[in-house]
């Protein structure tokens, strides 16, 4: 029976790496009419006299640096490379890898997000609750249909915080072949997250966040999380449930899921150069090297609709709050709906305490009829804490 069990998991795994073998070449596919004239523009650069790509290592020779710019940029591994570019000088080059996989995240902070259909509003207080605490500034990546394009201009240009805040729309865009199912796939045109390492080329590190995501503290928080990876961790990602009993994938998945009760891909922080490289891109399930972050990061109506089931929630608050299965919309779950209306109707630079928390402390105790109104008290402890936080940064001057 062990043999058996044995050789069931091998053709699981070899399954799998064949599966993800096929979307990499999908992967690469998109990339090789632009990639060819990227590869010629790369070793023009590289050039002795060229200069050095952001990140890589000082010293070593001439030859070196070519083959390394090489290797960063088109995510060739060192033995793969055109001997009369590297050559004897391959060597080097992997002995400065460890040190370019350990880039440290850049001042401004990546944010990703996709709207599709009637996701503007969510959207907008989601980007709200992202700006109101966080210290670094912060750059949204915001991918949307057309006929959404312009109003979230005219919102963004009326933020008032210039110089903190910038933003870059994106249509909507998919591989031509196959773009229906694409598009189908998941929740609308949330697949898109799938592309973003090939479309965002220049961004080493970033968070994604689904739409209806809200921010109880800095985004500055959950980016620190980047220096914690070790030197093959490629994303952070919370568990889909704490309580296996009532797990989904646990229960019904058929096809391979990462831990004991799968992962939530809602709040996913990224390295994007890493995931960007070939040897991660062949086999990313065979691998998987993730860092798994605790629930209060990513905080949704499972952990306390069937009775609380966070315990790191439970003791220093949500940190983030993921209000999945629309319940900002209806009234199945008060709690979560009135923590949305209170940052939608939030004005900035109005007073946080009488503005937003008192507000918000009032509507919450209307809702202790539910399971997760018994434990409202987790929906502000990390907000109070915030907003105190806030309050003396700007005391300070900071």
């Amino acid at each position: 029976m062990r043999r058996f069990a044995r050789v069931a998991l091998l053709f699981l795994g070899c399954g799998v790496c064949s599966l993800l073998y096929g979307v990499s070449q999908l992967a690469l596919s998109l990339e090789q009419e632009a990639g060819g004239a990227r590869q010629r523009q790369a070793r023009e650069s590289a050039a002795p006299g060229g200069g050095r790509q952001a990140g890589s290592a000082d010293g070593g020779e001439e030859g070196a640096g070519r083959c390394k710019n090489l290797s960063v940029s088109f995510w060739n591994s060192y033995w793969m490379l055109p001997s009369d570019v590297c050559g004897v000088n391959c060597f080097w080059e992997a002995a400065f890898r460890y040190t370019y996989m350990k880039t440290q995240p850049s001042e401004t902070m990546h944010l990703a997000v996709v709207a599709c259909g009637e996701r503007l509003e969510e959207t907008i207080t989601m980007l709200r609750s992202a700006i109101i605490f966080s210290i670094k500034p912060l750059h949204f990546h915001i991918f949307a249909e057309d006929q959404l394009h312009e109003s979230f201009k005219d919102i963004l240009d009326d933020f008032p915080y210039e110089g903190k805040v910038n933003y870059t729309l994106y249509p909507i865009t998919f591989p031509s072949e196959g773009a229906k199912e694409w598009k189908k796939l998941f929740k609308p045109c949330a697949s898109q997250r799938l592309f973003l390492p090939l479309i965002l080329k220049d961004v080493d590190s970033l968070l994604y966040v689904d739409t209806d995501i809200l921010f109880l503290r800095p985004v500055d928080d959950i980016w620190s999380f980047l220096r914690k990876f070790n030197s093959t961790q490629i994303a952070a990602m919370a568990p889909e449930h704490e309580e296996p009993r009532i797990g989904w994938y646990n229960r019904f998945a058929r096809h391979p899921y990462y831990g004991v009760t799968g992962i939530n891909s809602g709040v996913m922080l990224m390295n994007m150069t890493r995931i960007r490289r070939k040897y991660f891109k062949v086999c990313i399930l065979c691998l998987l090297h993730l860092y798994v972050f605790p629930c209060q990061w990513n905080y949704r109506p499972d952990h306390c609709i069937y009775g609380s089931n966070c315990k790191e929630a439970e003791e220093e608050g949500i940190f983030i709050l993921h209000g999945n299965r629309g319940v900002y919309h209806d009234d199945k779950q008060p709690t979560f709906r009135a923590v949305y209306e209170a940052i939608k109707n939030y004005s900035f630079g109005d007073d946080l305490v009488r503005s937003l928390l008192q507000p918000l402390e009032l509507e919450l105790q209307k809702t202790v009829h539910t399971y997760c109104g018994r434990v409202y008290e987790v929906f502000i402890k990390q907000l109070k804490k915030s907003i105190k936080d806030l309050s003396v940064r700007r005391s300070k001057g900071s």
